[in-house]
């Protein structure tokens, strides 16, 4: 089989150790197409009727590789059975798997990409979020980063449209606190691990040696500790900005990134309540200290405030990157306090509610703490 030719993506390299996917030249093609690599593709499917047909018929375009797309309905009670009944109906490359009562002990979304993952024959195996779009020469150019680099797993972090300059700095800011852990997994250090829901891909071998998602069942950050997962078994993570490549629908402003993490702070510090009190109070404090350093008029008052202010440097880099205004980027030392006012929230409502509620099921924190990952 000849490998068709894989289209040149816009978004350029944002920097060493911190990269967008690398391009690859309208005449480049994926040699590794050649020996029949299989990738299959896992959603996982609650209530997505918006915008779920898009994002199937946009990995069905993809070019420069082999597809299976495995759907798992989550107990949808929307539109999404028929939309999915059809889309299977007009293409054998997809399978859909329906689930209609959660098992005990698992999370939802956990089960689901369980179930697919069971059933997946390719090579590798992406685990992609229902309403993620995909450029459709993005799966090619993970697979020829990962021959290149010896990788096995490609990670990107999800791309979005935000509506306001509060929602664009927000992600900015957000991008900043994931450059450092990008940038460790990149250089194999030994601590580093990362794996970003919007994208996923792992060699197909090495996630079933890491023990996926069955080990996974109760973690809430799933697509993060799957990167955990995949590092206790020697594996090697390569993670890229997405950009445009891996386009999400969520966070469009700072309220409703809010609202989104309100489950995922807490979990991502372990329950533990007084980490998050300290972080989010503490860094509020901090960030205060700093802003008001200048006009105290001494030179460590000074010094505190630039550095502040500096941050909006590293994210103009990442607005420029990713076609936005500098104007946001000027407004990232100003966002902190909602993402520490963010990670208080999480804690409070996971704490208030006694858990999480996640796709319409509530899992008490007890069982939470005693599931998750570590």
């Amino acid at each position: 089989m000849t490998p068709a030719p894989v289209a040149r993506s816009s978004l350029p390299l944002v920097g060493p150790g911190v990269d967008s996917l690398p391009l690859i030249g309208a005449s480049g093609t994926l040699s590794v197409c050649g020996s029949g690599v299989l990738c299959s593709v896992v959603l996982a499917a609650r209530d997505e009727e918006a915008r779920i047909e898009t994002t199937i018929r946009r990995l069905l375009a993809q070019e420069g590789v082999q597809l299976e797309v495995i759907v798992v309905d989550d107990r949808s009670l929307d539109g999404t059975r028929e939309i999915l009944r059809r889309l299977a109906k007009g293409d054998a490359r997809v399978t859909v798997k329906r689930i209609e009562l959660l098992p005990e002990g698992w999370l939802g979304k956990c089960h689901a990409c369980h179930v697919g993952a069971s059933v997946a024959a390719g090579d590798w195996i992406l685990f992609t979020d229902a309403d993620c779009w995909l450029k459709p020469d993005v799966i090619a150019r993970a697979l020829l980063v990962a021959e290149r680099e010896g990788a096995d797993h490609i990670t990107l972090t999800p791309g979005v449209a935000p509506e306001t300059p509060g929602g664009r700095a927000w992600h900015l800011a957000f991008l900043l606190t994931l450059a450092d852990w990008i940038s460790g997994v990149n250089r194999d250090r030994p601590k580093r691990y990362l794996g970003l829901g919007a994208f996923n891909l792992v060699r197909l071998p090495a996630y079933r040696e890491c023990g996926g998602y069955e080990a996974l069942r109760l973690t809430v950050l799933d697509d993060v500790k799957l990167g955990l997962l995949l590092r206790r078994s020697g594996k090697r993570t390569r993670a890229f900005i997405g950009g445009n490549d891996a386009e999400c629908y969520w966070g469009a402003t700072a309220p409703a990134m809010m609202k989104v993490m309100e489950k995922n702070y807490f979990a991502a510090l372990e329950y533990r309540t007084g980490v998050a009190m300290g972080l989010g109070i503490g860094g509020t404090l901090f960030w205060g200290v700093a802003l008001a350093g200048p006009f105290i008029g001494t030179a460590a008052g000074i010094v505190a405030g630039a550095a502040l202010l500096s941050l909006s440097l590293p994210a103009g880099i990442l607005a420029r990157r990713l076609g936005w205004s500098w104007s946001a980027a000027v407004l990232v030392p100003f966002i902190y306090p909602a993402l520490f006012y963010a990670v208080v929230n999480s804690a409070f409502v996971t704490l208030r509610q006694g858990g999480v509620c996640w796709r319409d099921t509530f899992y008490p924190l007890d069982v939470l703490r005693a599931g998750t990952l570590r």
